[in-house]
């Protein structure tokens, strides 16, 4: 039986889902660590269990065990003790995919401070903003000349930041990491006293993807990890020193979902492709070479790897595949079966969470649907009352009985925002403002958010429903559904599409398009607005900002726009970099 699962969980297996929504309990430990009791714990009891596995597009490559780990992050935690560093604290990080970052957060653990996770994206207003608004007193950045620039800049005006580490290399008027931690003892004294961690102390801030407003800072306590068990356990399906990939940058929130803290629980070790950019054909040759065994990636990587000769790879070593961050078309999930043996198995949540719904491994994954509740959150569909709603019919998914015992990976709250954190998780249920539907098997399918939904001639049309009768046509590799303002009917479906290689624009095709969806669905929910652009607007943690693109169809709206032709229509301020 794994030590540290079994640590945490009174019981492991179960029969079937319904006895694990029954009976799957976790137990908090009032002082847990994950820096001393998983990190350190396994560096204990399995010495030589290895960790990690790194590479990069350079020919780089390195593997740790949970012993190098351990030792690394001791000689960090004495370094930024030297700098400072104390119980409380909160630090950035900027590490991309980086095997530093594993070093560099567990260390951070272990002397209590808390962990800013930041992606490379971010301009200097965006890092100042988060530095300002959560008090940062250091910022650790890989050395990448646009990173350390707009972290320079931003800097200037962020009197709270004492000091800025370089990782991976060298940078004026920056640390070095690796010169800070060269001398250091690779011995470390958990602190106890006042000096020590509670698993209600502050462990994480994430700041949401700022789709309306400026992101909130989303806090999670020191049991935050505990609540991934779930998330790589039974949803990722990770297997104790297998290796497993989560394809994610360190800077979102899917990092600490699927490359870190749940799979490390559970034993898994992580395997990291730190790749300049993504290029289906080499994610695929990497799948294949290092024999992984469970796999995770969002939706658009599993759309744009099908593009490619998929069938020419040898994905056997794969017993699992798993996809979050925006909802899975059934079309995906077919097709991918059809190459690899094996369907996808979706998970939905939030950064404010683990994984809250999910196809779990005694559930059949059916195409379209999210899966099932987690036995860990009480997940509830629940209508303008809080009441909850009957099968087929929409409702807010939302986290109930928040007065019981407040489950292990939920956020507790905003960084100085009570009324938010008020609204949010100060009563009885945590909505969040997602709708979806239960069919009468339990199986739950996403609508889309509460403002993305479409009110148009008396229907209600979720979006997703649209999305996934569109990409099943081939010229299709992604795209967005929203409202667009329209004289007579106030509002039309429109449809933002990125077309597979190969297509054009054209009248012809857009009418092709139309009809496709009138068979696909209900007739009324064709798209009479089309437009085409080489990607859609995303948020750095990947998901589409359909608010943005309602927006600017508001700015444009006396104009009428057949296809798009025009490729000056897809926005500068649409991508990142």
């Amino acid at each position: 039986m794994n030590h540290i699962l079994s640590k945490y969980c009174p019981r492991i297996d179960f029969n079937s889902y319904e006895d694990f929504f029954k009976n799957f309990v976790i137990n908090v430990p009032e002082d847990f660590n994950f820096g001393y009791d998983v990190v350190d714990e396994w560096a204990h009891v399995e010495p030589n269990k290895k960790a990690l596995l790194w590479c990069d597009d350079h020919g780089n490559e390195r593997e740790f065990t949970f012993t190098d780990i351990s030792k690394l992050s001791n000689r960090a935690a004495n370094a930024f003790f030297k700098l400072g560093i104390r119980k409380g604290d909160v630090v950035m990080c900027i590490l991309r995919r980086r095997w530093e970052y594993w070093v560099v957060a567990s260390a951070l653990c272990k002397i209590g401070a808390t962990i800013i996770p930041a992606t490379l994206q971010l301009t200097s207003h965006d890092i100042k903003y988060r530095a300002n608004t959560a008090n940062v007193r250091m910022i650790v950045c890989v050395d990448d000349d646009y990173v350390c620039t707009q972290a320079e800049g931003a800097l200037e005006e962020a009197p709270s930041v004492r000091n800025k580490v370089c990782v991976a290399g060298k940078r004026e008027g920056w640390l070095s990491f690796d010169e800070l931690i060269a001398n250091e003892s690779e011995e470390w004294e958990r602190p106890t006293g006042k000096d020590a961690t509670t698993s209600r102390d502050i462990m994480l801030i994430y700041f949401t993807s700022g789709t309306t407003g400026n992101p909130k800072a989303v806090m999670h306590n020191f049991a935050h990890p505990l609540g991934h068990i779930i998330t790589a356990k039974y949803w990722q399906q990770v297997q104790e020193n297998g290796l497993h990939m989560s394809v994610t940058d360190s800077g979102w929130a899917k990092f600490g979902w699927g490359k870190i803290y749940g799979q490390w629980i559970a034993g898994a070790e992580i395997f990291c492709y730190d790749m300049d950019k993504f290029v289906p054909t080499k994610l695929l040759q990497h799948m294949q070479d290092y024999n992984l065994k469970t796999f995770c990636a969002p939706p658009t990587m599993y759309r744009f790897m099908l593009q490619e000769d998929v069938g020419s790879y040898d994905l056997s070593s794969i017993d699992n595949f798993a996809t979050a961050g925006e909802p899975l078309n059934a079309d995906v999930t077919i097709r991918w079966e059809q190459f690899t043996g094996k369907k996808i198995r979706e998970g939905f949540g939030q950064t404010e969470g683990p994984v809250l719904l999910a196809t779990f491994p005694w559930i059949e994954p059916r195409p379209g649907s999210m899966g099932k509740p987690s036995p860990l959150l009480n997940i509830k569909l629940l209508d303008d009352d809080g009441r909850e709603v009957d099968d087929g019919e929409e409702g807010a998914i939302c986290v109930t009985n928040l007065k019981g015992a407040y489950p292990p990976g939920l956020f507790v709250g905003y960084v100085n925002n009570p009324e938010a954190t008020a609204e949010a998780v100060g009563g009885s249920y945590y909505n969040l403002h997602d709708m979806a539907w239960r069919d009468v098997d339990g199986y739950v399918f996403f609508v889309g958010r509460n403002d993305d939904v479409i009110k148009c001639s008396g229907y209600r049309i979720g979006p997703f429903e649209v999305e996934s009768a569109l990409v099943k046509h081939e010229a299709v590799v992604e795209c967005a559904i929203t409202a667009a303002p329209d004289p007579i009917r106030g509002k039309v479906v429109k449809a933002t599409i990125v077309l597979a290689r190969g297509y054009e624009p054209s009248d012809e095709l857009t009418k092709e398009l139309q009809t496709w969806v009138k068979k696909e669905t209900a007739p009324y929910k064709y798209p009479r607005i089309v437009e085409y652009v080489d990607e859609l607007p995303k948020t750095v943690g990947g998901k589409i900002k359909r608010k943005l693109i309602r927006t600017r169809d508001g700015m444009l709206e006396s104009k009428t726009h057949s296809h798009g032709v025009d490729k000056s229509h897809a926005d500068e301020s649409w991508h990142n970099r």
